[in-house]
């Protein structure tokens, strides 16, 4: 298994600290050091936690390829990855070009992951058309195949159902042959769509093993209905992590957790309720669920030491996992 860190990029990631380039740049390193297998980072142009309980408002994020390219220059080994791109947000041409240069500029470490979108605020804001699920599914499709394309081929001409391309090039290439595109999102459709089209899937934040199976099945038929062989596919997951030694230990560590979550989170939400689709309990118990994801497929397991995603509550949880639940594993 591989073990992934959703670097903290938002205003609310640290408990009491700013998000700058001093703290992404510092936990890239960290995770690096620690041994983790790839850094990521989310892609909005601002957020809200009011789906988390938190109130509405606008809160601050680094850019997705800006932070990448930088943390590509400090640091050597581990892998950059976005989790995931808006696909509506750029031109898929412009997209590939982006994506290119990061993987140039990282020395060929860097995975694509696209989203079809679904912050309807960041869409309206910038005024862009959100449409419906089936709708941003559809143009995410033509994207990856417009992408793929780009990044390995040369000029590429295009005419569908929302994107037109007239002799469109992506140079210089990227290092890596192919450089991977993974697709992320939780419905049948976009299952479906990393099975005809992608080299990976991902869904986060919180599955059980036997739930995520289903994900993967899906993602499996798709394969093979389009004549590939389903471990051409890798199935990743992101998801919360709260190792602790003791049961006590993992309780006290959630009371760290829940007073870094955002104010007006329902006080009602305990531990044990929260912890049954996350990484969340003693050394073993996570280990023993990390055996179960991997035996239904999952070869990468992506990471937020939080209550909601790309947070980082408890610094030595990071440690903790790495040290203390990772040799467990297997």
């Amino acid at each position: 298994m591989q073990y992934g860190l959703a670097l903290p990029q938002y205003d609310f990631s640290l408990a009491g600290s700013p998000v700058g380039w001093p703290e992404l740049a510092g936990w890239a390193q960290r995770a690096e050091a620690l041994g983790f297998n790839s850094v990521w980072l989310s892609d909005h142009l601002f957020y809200d936690l009011s789906r988390y309980g938190g109130p509405a408002g606008e809160r601050k994020v680094v850019d997705c390829f800006t932070g990448l390219s930088a943390l590509g220059a400090c640091t050597t080994t581990v892998r950059l990855g976005a989790l995931v791109v808006c696909n509506d947000l750029r031109n898929p041409a412009v997209l590939a070009k982006m994506a290119a240069t990061v993987d140039v500029l990282s020395g060929g470490r860097f995975t694509l992951g696209l989203g079809a979108g679904w912050f309807e605020p960041e869409y309206r804001a910038a005024g862009i058309p959100f449409g419906s699920p089936a709708e941003r599914v559809d143009r995410l499709s033509e994207a990856v195949r417009i992408i793929r394309s780009l990044l390995s081929e040369g000029e590429v001409k295009f005419d569908g159902r929302h994107y037109r391309l007239d002799g469109a090039l992506c140079l210089p290439r990227p290092i890596q042959d192919p450089l991977p595109i993974f697709i992320g999102g939780r419905g049948d459709r976009v299952a479906s769509l990393a099975g005809r089209l992608s080299d990976g899937f991902n869904s986060a934040w919180a599955w059980e093993p036997d739930d995520f199976a289903d994900r993967v099945s899906i993602v499996n038929r798709s394969a093979e209905r389009a004549g590939r062989d389903p471990l051409e596919v890798a199935k990743t997951v992101g998801l919360y992590a709260l190792p602790a030694r003791t049961q006590a230990l993992a309780e006290q560590r959630w009371q760290r957790y829940t007073a870094a979550g955002p104010a007006g989170r329902p006080e009602h939400l305990s531990f044990p309720l929260w912890a049954r689709d996350k990484l969340a309990g003693t050394y073993r118990e996570i280990a023993t669920k990390i055996d179960r994801f991997a035996q239904i497929g999952v070869t990468e397991i992506i990471l937020s030491f939080g209550s909601i995603p790309f947070q980082v509550c408890d610094p030595d949880a990071v440690d903790e996992f790495m040290a203390e639940v990772v040799p467990l594993v297997g």
